[in-house]
């Protein structure tokens, strides 16, 4: 039996890697922002980033996995946030103040990335199921438990993120012209119903 050994440079390989990752994703985020979604090729990437049209290909496999992995990035982004940013939205606040903070957060968040959202969301069968999906729920499930022990914190928890859905968001923000200022009162709204709280608005 051969025993394989790490070659003394691969961190490097790595790091240049994950280096290379990035400038893709940046010049992709950079051509979604002059351009929209439908900009973004695979071809358009590599030429932004100046790269062969193969080293994008090998990173992401297809444009769907190039949004998906900027969408991922945005994600991990507003995670770090409320996992271990400045309160309301971090630790430190009541949960209820955090819950708040949280819709809103994402509520923006969702309407400055919409195009994209809608591009590289998964398909019906994998969407409820995908990762960062979960993550945001999970942390949604946490703080309800904090506030309404007694209530099922987990259903609780999928009925507000559906008011956040990126579609919900295009059809009342594009379709049926409605201000963004609205839809943040309707979830501190919905968020004070759910939990039995004040709101005073």
């Amino acid at each position: 039996m051969l025993e394989v050994e790490s070659a003394p440079d691969e961190p490097c390989l790595r790091a240049d890697a994950a280096r290379n990752r990035a400038r893709l994703l940046e010049a992709a985020a950079r051509l979604i922002a002059e351009h929209g979604v439908a900009g973004v090729t695979m071809e358009a990437v590599a030429a932004a980033a100046q790269v062969g049209k193969g080293t994008v290909f090998r990173r992401f496999g297809d444009r769907n996995g190039l949004l998906t992995a900027l969408l991922d990035h945005s994600a991990r982004q507003l995670q770090a946030d409320f996992l271990g940013g400045p309160p309301p939205l971090g630790p430190g606040a009541p949960p209820l103040e955090r819950l708040r903070a949280f819709g809103v957060a994402v509520l923006y968040r969702s309407a400055e990335q919409l195009d994209l959202q809608l591009a590289a969301q998964p398909e019906p069968a994998r969407r409820f199921s995908h990762p960062s999906v979960q993550a945001l729920r999970t942390h949604v499930a946490m703080l309800l438990r904090q506030i309404v022990p007694t209530a099922d914190c987990e259903l609780l928890s999928q009925t507000l993120m559906a008011s956040l859905d990126p579609a919900l968001i295009h059809h009342l923000t594009r379709q049926c012209g409605m201000p963004m200022h609205r839809l943040e009162s309707g979830w501190h709204d919905l968020v004070a119903r759910l939990t039995g709280t004040e709101w005073s608005g």
